[in-house]
């Protein structure tokens, strides 16, 4: 069974930054994508970014050049720098991983950012 433990959350004042990262059970080789999702009280999750095998990536509307998702194959381990942060950037950030083959979504348990302003 794959695990994703995501850290680095954590309370922020407005304007400033967090790195997230999510270590991998098993090769990040292995998915065809990874992401990050965050989900706010009372919304739906959402798509913050993605980053495919091919190493491009896409990013929501709302966090496009102020965050960037990145990996480390060695470390089986991928990252969402968050800069210039706001209030509405305020939410649990889930790890995702999408294999092709099943297909198969795997998620982590998730991790709180609180921006406050």
């Amino acid at each position: 069974q794959v695990q994703l433990v995501e850290s680095g959350g954590g309370l922020v004042q407005a304007g400033g930054s967090l790195r997230l990262s999510c270590a991998a059970s098993e090769s990040i080789f292995n998915f065809n994508a990874m992401g990050w999702y965050r989900q706010a009280p009372g919304k739906q999750r959402e798509l913050v970014a993605r980053i495919l095998r091919g190493d491009s990536t896409m990013y929501a509307d709302s966090v496009k050049g102020r965050f960037t998702i990145s990996r480390d194959y060695a470390k089986r381990t991928v990252y969402l720098q968050m800069n210039s942060l706001k209030p509405e950037d305020t939410a649990v950030y889930y790890c995702n991983a999408y294999r092709s083959l099943g297909p198969k979504d795997y998620w982590g348990q998730g991790t709180q950012v609180t921006v406050s302003s």
